[in-house]
């Protein structure tokens, strides 16, 4: 049994003409599977909001869980309200809008990552609107789901996001919710990319209900835990450093700690890099490694996003992949960055 649990959030592989290469994608993620770590679909990696609507992003789902089914792969899916219009909405069409994703991803088999909801962030009036949404979601869902507190640096739309911008009442609001519904809370995944209010919230959650760290910045030692316990992981980044974080979660299944941040701390600095300001351009980051990496044929996005960072910052990209050995096959790599600068 493992000693912690590793979800990678993958990317989709864009077709040329058509949207998704479901082949490809599909392959990525048994690349993952096979690796021994566990999927995170239909997540802002995979271009939620960003590129892919829900009807792409429901057949997503569908398709993944067909995949984990036939392989035993470990999956968890993304459940929010992103099939409603731009804008303000009425609490129970919100409701409305999450029970029908939730109903999607049950019935693919996948745990569920109730995601952050833009509609909520802009029609809620206060935190008691939160409660409301989700604690009604919570009582209809089938199964222990996962919270998702998704910090405005990785979606601007979600500023203000559990009803306040001081993020001391908005966590005081989210352990509300949890201690209220711990029974069907599987854990929160926290992207903020602060470790220091990540542990504190840690430190307080329910016995049972897990804290899982989306913080690209800070992932070895949230991971690797204190005397008072341990962040499972969530993270973008793990579709990046696959290899390294199947390696690392080895080692500390063997509870070799030292093993552990030997091969993750040299990952941190391109960690930082792709996730740096603005840091909701990450997936084209994501996107280019996997390409460097023979994951996928070309450099392309959904809806064109991989111009959205400058060559410049590829090549850092570049540079400090090699450096930390992420690159599987550096001859092939470097004949790839090779068109980039070229072009």
């Amino acid at each position: 049994m493992s000693s912690r649990t590793f979800y990678a959030a993958a990317h989709v592989v864009a077709h040329p003409e058509s949207g998704v290469d479901w082949d490809a994608t599909l392959a990525f993620r048994r690349h993952l599977w096979d690796l021994g770590l566990g999927v995170a679909d239909a997540m802002d990696t995979a271009q939620r909001g960003n590129g892919l609507d829900w009807a792409t992003t429901a057949e997503l789902i569908r398709r993944s869980g067909a995949e984990a089914r036939a392989g035993g792969g470990l999956l968890a899916c993304g459940a929010g309200t992103d099939q409603l219009p731009a804008g303000a909405h009425p609490v129970s069409a919100i409701e409305a809008a999450y029970r029908e994703q939730v109903q999607v991803v049950q019935e693919s088999g996948a745990k569920v990552i109730l995601m952050a909801s833009r509609a909520l962030t802009a029609s809620a009036t206060g935190p008691e609107d939160y409660l409301k949404v989700y604690s009604q979601v919570l009582a209809d869902a089938g199964q222990p789901v996962i919270l998702h507190w998704l910090g405005d640096m990785f979606d601007p739309a979600l500023h203000g996001y559990w009803g306040s911008t001081d993020l001391d009442r908005a966590a005081d609001t989210v352990l509300e919710l949890i201690h209220a519904h711990a029974p069907r809370i599987d854990g929160i995944k926290v992207s903020l990319l602060d470790a220091s209010r990540e542990i504190a919230l840690r430190r307080v959650l329910p016995e049972g209900v897990r804290l899982y760290t989306g913080d690209d910045f800070h992932y070895p030692e949230l991971i690797a835990g204190d005397e008072h316990g341990y962040s499972h992981a969530l993270l973008g980044v793990f579709d990046a450093i696959a290899e390294p974080a199947a390696r690392a979660l080895a080692a500390l299944d063997e509870g070799d700690v030292a093993g552990f941040r030997a091969v993750l701390d040299p990952t941190v600095p391109l960690a930082r890099h792709i996730f740096a300001a603005p840091t909701y351009h990450y997936k084209t980051g994501i996107v280019f490694l996997a390409w460097l990496n023979g994951h996928q044929d070309h450099f392309r996005m959904v809806g064109g996003h991989e111009t959205s960072r400058p060559i410049e910052h590829l090549t850092t990209l570049y540079r400090l992949a090699g450096e930390c050995g992420v690159l599987r096959d550096p001859d092939l790599a470097a004949a790839r960055f090779s068109e980039v600068t070229q072009s």
